[in-house]
Parts: C-alpha cells; structure tokens; sequence
C-alpha cells in the first residue's frame, strides 16, 4: 500500500460543508503519482507511457475541511498491459471513498498498448490490495 495524508483545501467545500464529490477524483489522482514514477521515473510527460481507461468512485460518508484525510492506494489488478489502482480516502478512521482506475501502459507514438515489463511488475506486486 501506498499512502499520504492530505490537509483539505477550503475551496474544496461545497454548499453543504463537506468535500465536494468532484474533488475526490483529483486526490485519487495526485496520489497515484508514485505509480506513474514505476513507469516514467521523472514524470517527464513528453516520455509518459500510460493511458488512463476508467475511472469510478463510491462515496460512503461524507469528508470535511478541518480534519486531515489519509488516501491510500492499492495494485488490484495486474493484466498484460492493463492495471487498476484501487484507493481509499480515510477521516477520522473510517473510510469515505473508494475508487478504482484502470490504466494502461501505452505507447503514444504508436497508439497502442505495450505489455507491462517484468521489473515494473516486480515494483507492482508489494501493494497489490489484501482484500476486506
């Protein structure tokens, strides 16, 4: 497992005076930053070998501003070329999110998808998700 704890924004409230449902989805995606270093160890985004296929997110309780909140991130899936990442936003020790992206390792000059190479799998498999 990955994890970093995160101090919500004021901006990120909305209306009723919890985090809004849309910022959910850029967290996941900020913490997916060390998978994206398996791949493109400088995140040089003129040499970025991922494609993101699906992203989904299930709300379970509702996140606010004045408490931190912990977003952990998983391997679920380990395919040919394809992968999903599945994360978890945590306040006050109980989870409020859930949510799975499937990437996939891409060659943008070719348009194709490329087989995951064994050494970045090696790096993969530590945190693939233990299930509930």
């Amino acid at each position: 497992m990955l994890s970093e704890t995160i101090k919500p924004r004021f901006q990120e409230t909305d209306a009723l005076g919890h985090i809004n449902n849309c910022i959910v989805p850029a967290w996941f995606e900020g913490a997916r930053d060390p998978v994206f270093r398996w791949f493109t160890p400088d995140l040089d985004v003129n040499n970025w070998h991922l494609i993101l296929a699906k992203i989904d997110v299930s709300f379970h309780g509702e996140l606010y501003y004045e408490y931190p909140v912990e977003l952990r991130t998983y391997v679920a899936r380990i395919g040919n070329s394809s992968f999903d990442i599945y994360q978890e936003a945590w306040q006050h020790g109980e989870k409020c999110a859930s949510g799975t992206a499937v990437l996939v390792h891409f060659d943008h000059k070719q348009k194709r998808s490329r087989p995951i190479p064994g050494e970045i799998r090696r790096l993969m498999e530590p945190h693939l998700y233990p299930g509930e």
